[in-house]
């Protein structure tokens, strides 16, 4: 049985935690009560990611698309996540970790909106570990709104085309201030990104797995790791050019 190797813990976990309704139908519950049992599996790895050192874990914590749903769904899951961030606030503070937020947030219910301000507000100051919720979020959409905001500055800023390289681009997105994932876990056995991070993922490490969000434990997390850390990031490169450990 392989260990996680201190060293080489990855710095920026990415997840999309998929399967909350499957796992309600496949238990005879509601959708809504996946969505409560997935949320203590987003407690347990935060909690395990700053146990472990981790230094940024972006979650994809509801999607442009899923406005589509159902309104019901859509407002429990809107209250499911203020109830998160009332009751997870102590835990952050405690445990220094900062939560940032990207996405069109200006959609979200007034009521949210003030909480998750609020709890930004009061972890700004923490250092042990980043948050970020990706809420009302799409890769495509964070693209435009770069190209837009770029578009804006370069009448003002003087900005050519020479000075437009990927970093000088990448600093207008909203992860401005975030490094690419490193790895990317995604639950319940789909093989897709789901216009998550689609700028960021270029050269992360995909790692799928069949087991459902609600189900997901520490020891999911940790094998993920692992994998992770037995491959050869390559960057484009060959590996005889890579540095020697």
């Amino acid at each position: 049985m392989h260990r996680i190797i201190k060293d080489k813990l990855p710095r920026h976990i990415a997840v999309i935690m998929d399967g909350n309704g499957r796992w309600a139908k496949k238990n005879l519950l509601n959708r809504i009560m996946g969505h409560k049992k997935g949320a203590e599996s987003v407690r347990l790895v935060v909690k395990t990611c700053r146990e472990l050192g981790i230094r940024y874990l972006t979650l994809y914590a509801f999607s442009i698309e899923n406005w589509q749903r159902p309104e019901s769904e859509v407002m429990a899951l809107a209250s499911l996540l203020e109830d998160y961030l009332r009751m997870e606030l102590k835990e952050m503070t405690d445990t220094d970790i900062k939560l940032v937020a990207i996405g069109d947030t200006g959609r979200l219910p007034q009521r949210v909106r003030e909480v998750l301000s609020d709890v930004m507000k009061r972890t700004s100051e923490n250092k042990g570990m980043v948050l970020n919720l990706a809420l009302s979020y799409g890769g495509r959409d964070e693209i435009i709104g770069a190209v837009k905001r770029l578009l804006k500055d370069s009448k003002s800023l003087n900005i050519d085309e020479e000075t437009i390289t990927k970093d000088f681009f990448s600093g207008y997105l909203d992860t401005a201030n975030i490094p690419d994932p490193d790895l990317l876990i995604r639950t319940s056995g789909e093989y897709r990104l789901s216009n998550f991070l689609l700028w960021q993922l270029a050269y992360t490490e995909l790692y799928f797995t069949d087991v459902l969000w609600p189900d997901f434990s520490k020891n999911d997390l940790i094998e993920a790791i692992i994998d992770y850390q037995q491959r050869e990031r390559r960057f484009g490169m060959i590996s005889d050019q890579l540095p020697k450990e």
